[in-house]
């Protein structure tokens, strides 16, 4: 590896942009028009805590008047000084590397397929090209630094016999041996979902979800506030000063430092890095939804079997009247009330990598995959009526896909046939479908005729996916199918009608 400075990523192009390919953090914030971040769910949740990260740092607001005199074009100008006042520190080779530890060198070289959730490496099965190891470009190897300070997969992969701070423990088990990697901060153990309110354009997207500083000692949970950008000032170990100020940091969450990371000819020399409090001790990334009204807190993770969309009314919970104590996201929150009056379309963004584990090895294996979703939402209904409404909706379609299973089950149990297998495949078909016209369910939520007449719609989903896995060709098929059609009378039934 050069010794010498090269590769900025503040003048080299890295970051994917839809519709535009890779670019650099000065054109980013030098152009308007970029929609919005390209990659995968994980690429996507790094690089915008990263952004974060930055335009907290060039300027981080007094409070909501000082967010609002801001503005988007506001904000691109204090990013642009300010990466011009740190450009030495953006190197990706040299001295300081960017958001690497020299220091780390003496561990062990991990091949940057390892590293790579994506990627089959040893003796996993190669099912897709995607899943080949390939060789990596610097700006390839810039986005994998960036991603790994949070979502480094825990494991046996981590070099944990070099340690850093003297008379740490942290990376040794109970017979004092070099422990096993432990998830980072952003990925947690089966793989967190993270929420972001998304504009008409990333500029637009990162004011939307730039805290204040009012927000931020409301928040409570990092005591030592905004902190300080780790590029500004790298910490020497896993516990030095600067170490502990990260994890008291909404910095520190931002840009999490997991792992102490080192490019190499060969690869990445690879270590755990900061041990940052998880959601049980109540501290959590704030674009991460957990419910903390119950003995023990439950988080909200990725999960391919069920898209984020199904679970809006969880992450909008916020929204209901009265008191209800479920799950929060900070993120969201927060921001979105300052939001309505200036953005006539907010646009909430979740995503994530569901990952399993076993013996403390984490890998992507079976069903685990990426998933991600975006409803836009019309600010002027974002109300606790329209959130009724729509929390009606939501429960009426899970009954809708109960229904499913279970007239499909009952199709195959009485012709003697394995039922659940294909009853849960229905079920399935059945919320495919819908999400094609959530959106438009969305939207109806304001008004109750309106959403009501949207029902027909659903109701053809259900028909759909029964007839779809419960064929009538024969005799005994057709009696099969006729006898366990859904019933769809009460959910089609006109509320007026009821109140008659």
């Amino acid at each position: 590896m050069t010794e010498e400075n090269s590769f900025n990523l503040i003048d080299e192009p890295w970051i994917p942009i839809v519709d535009v390919g890779n670019v650099s953090l000065r054109q980013l914030f030098s152009h308007p028009e970029y929609r919005a971040l390209g990659g995968n769910p994980v690429h996507k949740i790094a690089l915008t805590k990263l952004l974060l990260a930055v335009v907290q740092s060039a300027y981080t607001p007094e409070d909501d008047e000082d967010w609002s005199n801001l503005q988007p074009s506001g904000l691109s100008e204090k990013c642009l000084e300010y990466l011009d006042q740190w450009h030495d520190r953006f190197y990706l080779y040299g001295e300081k590397p960017f958001l690497q530890m020299p220091t780390i060198k003496a561990a062990a070289v991990q091949n940057f397929g390892a590293v790579l959730a994506e990627v089959s490496t040893g003796n996993t099965t190669v099912l897709t090209q995607s899943q080949v190891e390939k060789s990596l470009t610097d700006a390839d190897k810039a986005l994998l630094i960036v991603t790994l300070m949070g979502f480094g997969l825990g494991g046996k992969k981590t070099d944990n016999s070099l340690v850093l701070s003297p008379g740490y423990q942290g990376k040794a088990n109970d017979k004092g041996k070099p422990s096993t990697g432990k998830p980072s901060a952003s990925i947690g153990f089966l793989g967190f979902l993270h929420n972001f309110l998304q504009g008409a354009s990333l500029l637009e997207t990162l004011w939307l979800n730039l805290f204040t500083r009012q927000q931020i000692a409301i928040l409570g949970i990092y005591p030592k506030g905004k902190g300080v950008a780790p590029w500004e000032q790298m910490p020497s170990g896993e516990c030095c000063s600067i170490a502990e100020e990260l994890k008291s940091t909404l910095m520190g969450r931002l840009v999490p430092l997991s792992r102490f990371c080192l490019l190499s000819d060969k690869g990445l020399h690879y270590s755990e890095g900061l041990a940052h409090p998880g959601y049980k001790e109540s501290v959590v990334d704030p674009s991460v939804s957990v419910n903390f009204s119950t003995q023990d807190a439950k988080a909200i993770w990725a999960d391919p079997g069920k898209r984020p969309w199904r679970i809006l009314t969880a992450l909008l919970s916020f929204l209901a009247q009265g008191s209800n104590k479920s799950f929060d996201c900070y993120q969201l929150r927060l921001n979105m009330y300052r939001s309505r009056p200036h953005v006539q379309t907010l646009g909430i963004w979740s995503g994530g990598l569901r990952v399993s584990s076993n013996a403390g090895e984490q890998y992507v294996a079976g069903a685990d995959d990426f998933v991600e979703s975006l409803i836009q939402l019309d600010s002027n209904m974002l109300d606790a009526i329209w959130f009724a409404n729509l929390q009606l909706e939501m429960d009426e379609l899970d009954k809708l896909s109960k229904t499913v299973y279970g007239a499909s089950f009952n199709y195959f149990k009485s012709q003697n046939m394995e039922s659940k297998g294909q009853a849960a495949l229905a079920s399935n078909l059945f919320w495919q479908l819908c999400e094609r016209r959530f959106q438009e369910l969305v939207n109806a939520c304001e008004n109750a005729e309106k959403v009501h007449s949207l029902r027909p719609v659903f109701s053809r989903f259900v028909n759909k996916a029964y007839d779809t896995y419960c064929p009538k060709d024969t005799a005994r098929q057709l009696d099969a199918w006729a006898k366990n059609q859904p019933n769809l009378s009460k959910y089609l039934k006109n509320p007026t009608e009821e109140a008659v």
